[in-house]
């Protein structure tokens, strides 16, 4: 099964998710959903609201293989450099868009992986970026709330525009 990618301005995007308490069969089930949907955009991260399932489950897979995923449940930023990249960021939930998002270089993360264990990982250039991106949605923020008003609104006007020649909206 393959859910659709929610398309702004669903509110559930701006909806924090819920915490997985533990790792069952289900929670694997999803992730592999997610995975395959990642690898089709073709993209390096998704969070499960991406695809309109409100729980915080994350997958990276930055190695440019498809063989490096990392699962994540309930990931959170224990520290984060004051070191600075910028990455063009998209999402498909807003097809079409990007934009130049900064954040810390290298952060270190602590998730719950398949297994069910609490890990601490730390994460540089792209895989943090992705992780951080992925956080973002959990908590129900997308990469445009990192752009500036101006950029932010003339990226949600084409946005817009699209839809609307897509048909998806009045």
């Amino acid at each position: 099964m393959t859910r659709p990618f929610l398309i702004y301005p669903d509110k559930r995007l701006r909806t924090v998710c819920s915490p997985v308490d533990s790792i069952d069969d289900d929670t694997r089930a999803i992730w592999d959903e997610m995975l395959n949907a990642m690898y089709k955009m073709p993209g390096v991260g998704l969070a499960a609201p991406n695809i309109g399932v409100m729980q915080r489950l994350a997958v990276v897979d930055c190695s440019g293989t498809h063989n490096g995923a990392i699962r994540m449940a309930n990931p959170e930023i224990l520290h984060a450099s004051a070191k600075m990249n910028t990455h063009d960021e998209a999402s498909p939930n807003l097809p079409g868009l990007s934009g130049n998002i900064e954040r810390p270089r290298a952060v270190t993360v602590r998730y719950m992986n398949e297994d069910g264990e609490i890990v601490e990982k730390d994460f540089v250039h792209l895989w943090a970026t992705s992780v951080q991106h992925q956080i973002d949605h959990l908590n129900g923020k997308l990469f445009i709330s990192h752009l500036s008003p101006v950029k932010r609104k003339m990226l949600l006007a084409k946005h817009a525009k699209n839809l609307k020649r897509r048909g998806q909206c009045d």
